[in-house]
């Protein structure tokens, strides 16, 4: 039998406490506490949220295609049945040409955006409602190809626009066969030919598989109940596997007969859920939820649960455009416990491009604060007070060349502007206009921005190193908001009751992908508004959340070990510090260090 040296190359190590340096999947013996432990990566599944769709849907509209490169068909909205197709690049949707036929309700198949189908649906126009008919998605039109044998609304479908499966669905009480239906028909490119049926009868059940011929039908409704039944197919007949943990219907859906994925959806008491659950071709596990819960939402079907979008739907009244995307087993990073500051502190200005360099002045441990600390990556040490102490200020710059404006103190609101020379702090030009709780970015203390704040402004003015000039304002006045970056690239983000995120390029601000959680007094890092972090803040009522910025949206990720509000940020989106807040009622002094990609040491036998 082989031993640990014989597979990875070296004895297991004794060391008094855990190893800094452990690599992913180092054993090692912890001599201090005794314990055997190991190190494995953090890994997280997770979804993020994307671009709208130009035209709100809902009716269980329909896709084909993956991730990066699908289309989004059919539904319904106000305007009734919609024919509408748009398009999906991975970063935005594009209009199409549209179905010949409107329509709810529809099934779809296809592996790629450019060649699928829509089968079956309802249409007001069309006698007793349902349709039997099918249309073929070439990459720039639509063509009506073989009917179904039995017309529809709510099947579902698995395969190709060559070779496919649909099955289940139901018609109205006015329709030829009214009631639920457990037909299943078989697609050869040019007609459809009836099959085994599936032993469970539903319409508004999710499905997949590629190829058809071994593919999953789960969940669904009968006139009674709402279902949790699973079944698979193997070319011939239907067989009943493991069910879903919650009885589902009309939910998002996506994968292959041993890695799928389910999404959203409806259970009642609930009108829309957010729940996930994903398939390993024997059961089913409970996963991380949507950002937003729906039910009647479209879907990409994707090779496999790793990688899916699920778009528009019906949050409860009405219908969504809101798109997100669906990632599996990303690497992700993980905070970690800092030495604390020396003096307990909220509301605080900070600076710092670096981890191992980071400043913090001001702040509310009781009343305004003057005080002053420097980070060396190791411990916080007291340096020269601010000239007036103050909380609510924002700051900018590095741990050796910073700013610190706004603020309130003594006076109450000021627009008092101090600068650090590495030694001491010196008054310098004023804001235009005095306030509290603002936000701030710069990475120098010779280019900064200084925008939000109380009460609720919108207000962004520049500082060029001298003195400060009003710019472009935010599209959205609020105080209590985050920011990160530069003078010329920037992120603003949350504040009072919000999840808002604009986007500063240097001249003007872009309203861009909402925070997944809104919150206010929170913090963040990074510098520019490409990649970001923001962590912390009030949501319940103390939060710890972290969410990662790619420069299109915002994806949540390891959370902070000591959740608070008002607190401070400083360093980079993959290298970060958090520090002070609330994590009670009165102020702290933990400080945490962030890192990305992470791994996380545990207790052999845990």
């Amino acid at each position: 039998m082989s031993n640990y040296k014989d597979i990875v190359g070296t004895a297991v190590r004794n060391n008094a406490g855990n190893i800094p340096t452990a690599e992913t999947g180092q054993v090692f013996f912890d001599s201090t506490n005794l314990d055997f432990k190991y190190q494995f990566p953090n890994i997280l599944s997770s979804w993020r949220a994307g671009n709208n769709m130009n035209t709100s849907r809902g009716g269980h509209l329909a896709g084909v295609g993956t991730q990066t490169a699908c289309i989004g068909f059919g539904g319904e909205n106000p305007g009734g049945y919609q024919a509408l197709n748009e398009s999906y690049n991975g970063t935005s949707w594009t209009e199409v040409a549209d179905l010949n036929t409107g329509r709810a309700n529809l099934a779809s198949a296809g592996a790629s955006y450019t060649a699928g189908l829509a089968i079956g649906g309802l249409n007001t126009a069309q006698p007793e409602y349902n349709l039997k008919v099918v249309e073929s998605w070439d990459g720039s039109s639509w063509t009506e190809v073989g009917d179904l044998n039995t017309e529809r609304y709510d099947p579902r479908a698995s395969g190709t626009n060559t070779a496919a499966l649909a099955f289940g669905g139901a018609q109205f009480p006015t329709g030829p066969s009214p009631g639920t239906k457990a037909l299943t028909e078989s697609w050869n490119g040019s007609s459809w030919t009836e099959v085994a049926d599936l032993n469970t009868a539903r319409n508004g059940l999710m499905g997949f598989g590629n190829p058809y011929t071994a593919s999953i039908a789960v969940g669904g409704s009968t006139p009674t109940a709402i279902l949790a039944v699973n079944e698979s197919w193997n070319g011939s007949a239907w067989t009943e596997i493991s069910d879903l943990n919650s009885a589902n219907q009309i939910a998002g859906d996506g994968g292959t007969s041993t890695d799928g994925i389910v999404f959203g959806g409806r259970n009642p008491p609930s009108t829309s859920l957010a729940t996930t659950e994903t398939w390993n071709g024997s059961t089913w596990t409970e996963d991380n939820d949507m950002n937003s819960a729906r039910r009647n939402l479209g879907s990409a079907h994707s090779a496999g649960s790793s990688a899916n979008l699920g778009f528009g739907g019906n949050p409860g009244s009405g219908t969504s455009a809101a798109t997100e995307e669906w990632t599996a087993s990303v690497p992700v990073g993980a905070w970690s416990t800092g030495p604390n500051m020396n003096s307990a502190r909220a509301k605080a200005a900070s600076a710092g491009t670096t981890q191992e360099a980071a400043l913090v002045v001001g702040g509310e441990p009781t009343s305004h604060d003057e005080k002053n600390e420097i980070y060396n990556g190791t411990s916080w040490t007291e340096s020269s007070d601010l000239n007036t102490g103050r909380f609510g200020c924002a700051g900018a710059g590095t741990s050796t060349s910073a700013l610190c404006f706004g603020g309130e103190g003594t006076p109450p609101v000021t627009a008092i502007n101090e600068e650090w020379n590495g030694s001491s702090w010196t008054e310098v030009g004023d804001l235009n206009t005095a306030r509290v709780y603002l936000a701030s970015s710069g990475t120098t203390a010779e280019a900064a921005l200084a925008f939000g704040g109380e009460p609720n402004r919108a207000i962004n003015e520049e500082w060029n190193g001298s003195s400060w000039t009003e710019v472009g304002d935010l599209n959205t006045g609020r105080r209590f908001l985050g920011g990160v970056g530069s003078a010329e690239s920037a992120l603003a983000f949350g504040g009072e009751q919000a999840a808002i995120t604009e986007s500063w390029n240097g001249s003007s601000w872009t309203e861009v992908n909402d925070l997944n959680s809104p919150r206010e007094h929170c913090a963040g890092s990074g510098l520019n508004a490409a990649n970001a972090l923001a962590f912390g803040g009030e949501a319940s009522p103390y939060t710890g959340l972290t969410e990662d910025w790619n420069g299109i949206s915002w994806q949540e990720t390891g959370d902070m070990n000591v959740g608070r509000i008002a607190n401070m940020g400083s360093s980079t989106y993959t290298a970060a510090l958090g520090f002070g807040g609330n994590p009670i009622p009165t102020a702290g002094a933990a400080t945490e260090e962030w890192s990305i990609p992470s791994n996380t040491i545990k207790v052999l036998t845990d």
